[in-house]
């Protein structure tokens, strides 16, 4: 049994951890809020721009442009929106390892697959694997603008384009609530149809100048909505995924200080023991 100094210096160490991270708690308990109330605030126009574009899709324009278009599929890409920090729990790698799960699918297939990444964890965790990774972006912060994204989306945009990717996916951390956040894969391009895939019309709509301008326009703004949306979703489960984990870990080193003690109660009291059996082994030989 390790003697009372050692159990003592244990005993002051785990107090020092959990003063850590019942900061760290109370710290991404005051930002969720915000981050909620950013992300449900952008969720409105990203909804809005969907339901749009699933229109567009069902249009019957004489001009069909490239990002509605269907091809063979022969190299895919992925857009991995991921934390900066650490200490959230399993939310990086529970979608790390459902995004490798879907990689190896491509691969079997003998399709190519290609990244950008978003965020710290996601950058170093695809340059260790075999993965070709193009671009990457960190350091976002709490509160992302739209303007640190459009570099790596215009990455996938032009790979696109110039058909050197036949269909990009958005991987990111979906907020459900405070204690769940799901991995959550969309299609951007090709861009799929509306969910209500009845067509309940035939006109199209009227394009000012033109068609192709006006397009290409909107169904930019669209890809840039919906990875910001998700982005500012990724932000608001990194701090759930936190709160939650830094709470877990508060609790266990309370019961581990109280293990602990008892420990050291048990080692002092065997140490006392041991010395008035010497006192009186010592006055017996006397």
């Amino acid at each position: 049994m390790a003697g009372g100094r050692e159990i003592k210096t244990k005993i002051k160490s785990v107090q020092n951890t959990r003063k850590v991270t019942r900061a760290l708690e109370m710290v991404s308990a005051s930002k969720i809020r915000k981050a909620q109330d950013r992300m449900k605030a952008s969720r409105p126009y990203a909804n809005a721009m969907k339901q749009l574009i699933g229109h567009l899709a069902q249009a019957n324009s004489e001009v069909q442009h490239p990002y509605l278009v269907e091809r063979e599929v022969k190299r895919v890409g992925y857009i991995v929106a991921s934390s900066d920090r650490g200490l959230a729990g399993g939310l990086n790698n529970n979608l790390f390892r459902k995004l490798l799960g879907e990689i190896r699918q491509w691969q079997d297939q003998g399709v190519e697959v290609q990244v950008v990444t978003i965020g710290q964890k996601a950058t170093v965790f695809f340059r260790r694997l075999k993965v070709e990774m193009l671009a990457s972006v960190t350091h976002i912060g709490d509160t992302p603008e739209v303007e640190q994204l459009i570099g790596i989306i215009k990455v996938m945009l032009d790979g696109y384009t110039d058909g050197r990717l036949d269909r990009v996916f958005l991987a990111y951390n979906q907020f459900v609530n405070t204690m769940v956040q799901k991995g959550s894969f969309d299609q951007l391009l090709p861009l799929p149809p509306a969910e209500n895939k009845v067509v309940k019309h035939d006109w199209d709509y009227i394009y000012e100048p033109d068609a192709e301008s006006v397009l290409a326009h909107v169904l930019t703004r669209y890809i840039e909505s919906l990875v910001y949306q998700a982005v500012m979703e990724n932000v608001a489960s990194e701090h759930a995924a936190r709160m939650v984990a830094m709470k877990a870990a508060s609790d266990n080193a309370t019961k581990l200080i109280d293990t602990l003690n008892l420990v050291y109660n048990k080692a002092r009291q065997a140490a006392i023991t041991q010395e008035i059996s010497e006192i009186v082994g010592g006055a017996a030989a006397v």
